[in-house]
């Protein structure tokens, strides 16, 4: 246990010394937002994979596996799908070579447009931010052997990941990613053999497993696969954080070469991942019956218990290693995202238009930094990492993503119908939120079986019907935008079709 608190410790402080290392280089506002765009495929690649692995992964994803079995995939299957979306556009996207998502949506659309982009991300990125805070609490913690409360160790991980945004912004992040990406590959692929050696091997596990955790469903509907599966979905293909390190790409090719590698390096470590917490569910099937481990959710932190009960000092520095990496390289990019929509998106573009790169730093820094506190008084509203994961996932998906993707692939949204989809999705997914908080029931029987459409399983169905919905009518009752509009966001061959 020394070792891994040592690797708890020192692996921060490294990090920290990069980025102050890395600040040396940040000579505008531009560097710190985007890494000057210069950021190679490789370093591209490993930033990428890096901020799509979070603790919604290592905590909610892993946890789910734990109770759910195999059918945890369709969590993770909706951003493969969506990967593959992304893929025909992120050259698009950095051709356009802006600094933030709500800048595409003011050229696609309007300044209204911008201003709800602006006030989802930050809502759904702070949010995310907080539940990584909360993984850093659980790692110190389990470590610690509660030497550090849970709550004490979030304070502390949220000061370490606000040091070490608040340097040198995207250059830190990138320059660490690669790395970490390595770490977090190495630590879980030694994991899964080793643990699954320990248990017997495959069929021993099996048969330690309930049966629904060998089926495709896992005992679940249909509605419940679309559920878990659309929130990542749809949030892959709007996440603010991967196209503002698509505008951080030296050139369009190289974000869509990055597209590939990170298809390969995602869909690799979730699903080592869900495995790796199957079998810990045959080995540490305790887990299941406890409802509060260091915090809340034992069965979310699944992956540190192996950790520090089912592998070798070494093999369980490693892989405690790559959680942190996982908690630290998410938490800074989503601690980075809505600061630069501030910082650019607000007070740049609406009060202070002739600001100069040192007023924008500071503005930008003050907010990583209060959003950060922000992000821990969060965490007293969720009991779990997935619900915490969901609703932020269908926050983005159902207003923010339908607006960018008709941005890039309809010709005939107008400014209207875009603001109508942002203001519809965002107010249908925070109006249900607050109703349900309220008393009002949003549930309903389908099939004899009961959906509660408020909660974080089902409010991104509603959400993207209502978002979907009023684009749709929206565009179609209002007039086409001019073709210099929407010329830029398609390829040569589209725009003459």
């Amino acid at each position: 246990m020394n070792l891994m608190v040592a690797v708890v410790i020192l692996y921060p402080l490294v990090l920290i010394g990069v980025s102050i290392y890395r600040s040396r280089s940040v000579k505008s506002h531009a560097d710190f937002m985007v890494a000057g765009r210069s950021v190679p495929v490789a370093l591209l690649v490993g930033t990428l994979v890096c901020t799509w692995i979070g603790s919604g992964s290592l905590f909610g994803g892993a946890g789910l596996a734990y109770r759910t079995g195999i059918a945890e995939l369709w969590f993770s299957f909706g951003a493969w799908v969506g990967l593959i979306v992304v893929y025909f556009i992120a050259h698009r996207v950095r051709r356009i070579a802006q600094y933030t998502v709500p800048d595409i949506l003011e050229t696609r659309y309007n300044a209204t447009a911008r201003v709800l982009g602006t006030i989802t991300i930050i809502l759904a990125y702070v949010t995310i931010a907080a539940y990584q805070f909360r993984g850093g609490g659980w790692i110190l913690a389990i470590v610690t052997d509660g030497g550090i409360s849970a709550e004490a160790g979030v304070w502390i991980t949220a000061a370490i990941i606000v040091a070490f945004t608040a340097f040198a912004g995207m250059s830190s992040i990138v320059s660490v990613d690669l790395f970490n990406g390595i770490i977090i590959t190495l630590g879980i692929l030694f994991s899964l053999p080793y643990l699954l050696f320990e248990v017997g091997g495959v069929d021993a596990v099996i048969n330690a497993l309930p049966d629904e955790h060998t089926s495709i469903m896992g005992g679940h509907n249909v509605l419940w696969v679309i559920g878990v599966g659309l929130p990542t979905f749809l949030l892959l293909m709007g996440e603010s954080s991967i196209y503002q390190k698509f505008f951080s790409a030296k050139d369009a090719n190289s974000a869509r070469k990055a597209v590939i590698g990170m298809v390969a390096g995602v869909v690799l470590i979730e699903t080592t991942l869900a495995l790796l917490a199957i079998v810990g569910r045959a080995k540490f099937p305790e887990l299941m019956e406890q409802t509060n481990i260091v915090g809340r959710g034992a069965s979310e932190t699944i992956i540190l218990h192996i950790a520090a009960n089912g592998l070798p000092v070494i093999g369980g520095a490693v892989l405690l290693a790559a959680a942190i990496a996982i908690v630290i390289s998410t938490g800074n990019t989503f601690l980075l995202v809505p600061s630069t929509n501030v910082s650019r998106d607000i007070y740049e573009r609406f009060m202070n238009p002739e600001a100069t790169d040192q007023q924008k730093l500071n503005v930008q820094r003050l907010f990583i930094v209060l959003f950060g506190g922000l992000a821990v008084v969060l965490l007293t509203q969720f009991d779990t990492v997935l619900a915490m994961a969901l609703y932020a996932y269908s926050l983005v998906g159902a207003s923010l993503t339908p607006a960018l993707l008709a941005a890039f692939l309809w010709k005939r949204v107008t400014p209207q119908g875009g603001v109508a989809c942002l203001a519809g999705g965002l107010g249908t997914i925070v109006g249900l939120v607050i109703l349900n908080k309220l008393g009002m029931s949003f549930t309903a029987t389908i099939g004899g079986t009961a959906f509660d459409f408020a909660s974080s399983d089902y409010i991104v169905i509603p959400g993207v019907l209502v978002s979907l919905g009023l684009m749709i009518a929206v565009s179609l009752m209002t007039e086409e935008s001019p073709r210099e509009k929407w010329q830029p966001f398609f390829d040569e061959e589209e725009v003459s079709a």
